[in-house]
């Protein structure tokens, strides 16, 4: 009579592992229970909210804008807060704050999901434009340099974007829908990079504290999958599923794909990775960044420009390459000239060849050194559409040192064939 009584609970593997009556719709990738909707739901969104306490993301009173993108991340955060915020009584403004980026067919699409996204869960919806921002559009911006290294542009304006948007929303954070797996993908990437400034960072649920509006995570445990094919799917929730058409060749991309075989094999592989961001200890001995302000926006940088204006700079003067990493050389197909006396001016590099004035924008290593002692170590530089690479260290910084291409007249390199 015992094991008749036991049977149906071994013969439940198809019920429901928390509440053993409805039977099991899913399987939690990342702990692997067979749980029912209902019960999935309740656990879902109780284990956001015991992150949200346990962390102390939110104060009573406090005003919060949901970044939103209309995609599956977003949409989800701005209903699940929405409902914790009724059912906890945490007290919360929240709005709904979006970015437009100018990308034809993707992002005008976007942008009405959150629309109705503003209707149905009674959120209040500010958009900022790159245009009114900056004056470009990232359609104007890939058909000045093309599909390689656009996302370069496009995240570093779109991080500034948002929080010009939350100053003029003046709240008092703003929550994005970073989830484990996007956490995981930023510690590989700032691993491969050599990123150390970001790496003992990337893991903080909440980032940005010394800045102008700090940032926080709520979903920095939880799965994609879970939001997006159980979640989002189950609830019938309205979002954005097409992915930005210029990202295709993004270096996250190959990331993610790693991370996702990584997943298939063990599925806990993520949570681990963020664990090992959270135990990386940083040396004593690394230089890390002194944060200050933008001289010419007074954003946050840690050079006298801030990255959006460097960039903004090139695009405006013509020469977009500028800002993007290091010049990794010059074009072969190309002239080049080569100015001999340079003189570091402010925030422009004007080089001097035969009484004619070639303007440049300079580099932000190029003013981190003292205006007297780069002058005197600065000998040649060679420019080439927009391209700025140095022959000589410019007060200890280490720099490219690029070979022009063989047979080039006038080279003290040159190499016969």
């Amino acid at each position: 009579m015992k094991e008749a009584e036991e049977k149906p609970v071994k013969a439940g593997g198809r019920l429901c592992c928390i509440c053993n009556k409805r039977r099991a719709a899913l399987k939690r990738p990342k702990t692997l229970e067979q749980i029912c909707r209902e019960c999935f739901y309740e656990v879902f969104e109780e284990e956001i909210h015991h992150v949200i306490v346990e962390n102390q993301l939110f104060k009573p009173g406090e005003r919060i804008a949901i970044g939103a993108s209309g995609g599956k991340d977003s949409t989800v955060l701005a209903c699940v807060l929405s409902e914790l915020n009724r059912r906890h009584n945490y007290g919360l403004d929240l709005f709904l704050l979006s970015v437009d980026e100018g990308i034809t067919g993707y992002r005008d699409d976007s942008l009405e999901t959150v629309k109705r996204n503003e209707i149905q869960y009674g959120l209040r919806l500010k958009i900022v434009s790159y245009k009114d921002l900056y004056g470009w559009t990232m359609d104007e911006i890939v058909k000045t340099i093309g599909l390689k290294n656009n996302c370069t542009f496009c995240g570093v304006f779109r991080r500034q974007a948002l929080d010009r948007g939350a100053a003029l929303l003046k709240v008092d954070k703003l929550a994005t829908g970073h989830n484990a797996d996007d956490i995981a993908e930023t510690v590989l990437l700032n691993i491969l990079r050599g990123d150390i400034a970001r790496l003992s960072r990337c893991t903080s649920i909440i980032t940005g504290e010394d800045g102008p509006i700090p940032r926080c995570k709520p979903f920095k445990y939880t799965y994609e999958k879970e939001i997006m094919f159980t979640y989002a799917y189950f609830k019938r929730l309205d979002y954005f599923s097409t992915e930005c058409i210029y990202s295709p060749n993004a270096y996250r991309g190959f990331a993610r794909g790693f991370i996702k075989d990584l997943e298939r094999i063990r599925p806990r592989a993520i949570l681990d990775i963020i664990q090992s961001g959270e135990n990386f200890r940083i040396s004593t001995s690394t230089k890390m960044p002194e944060q200050g302000t933008c001289e010419r926006c007074g954003y946050i940088s840690s050079q006298k420009w801030c990255k959006a204006c460097v960039l903004l700079e090139g695009l405006n003067r013509g020469l977009p390459k500028l800002g993007i990493g290091r010049s990794r050389g010059l074009n072969n197909d190309s002239p080049m000239r080569r100015l001999s006396f340079c003189e570091l001016q402010g925030p422009s590099l004007n080089a001097h060849c035969n009484g004619e004035v070639m303007e440049v924008i300079a580099s932000p290593s190029l003013l981190e050194g003292e205006r007297k002692e780069a002058q005197e170590q600065l000998h040649t530089v060679l420019c080439d559409d927009g391209d700025l690479a140095l022959e000589r260290q410019i007060v200890g910084i280490e720099v490219p040192n690029p070979r022009p291409p063989r047979g080039h007249v006038g080279s003290e390199r040159s190499e016969k064939p």
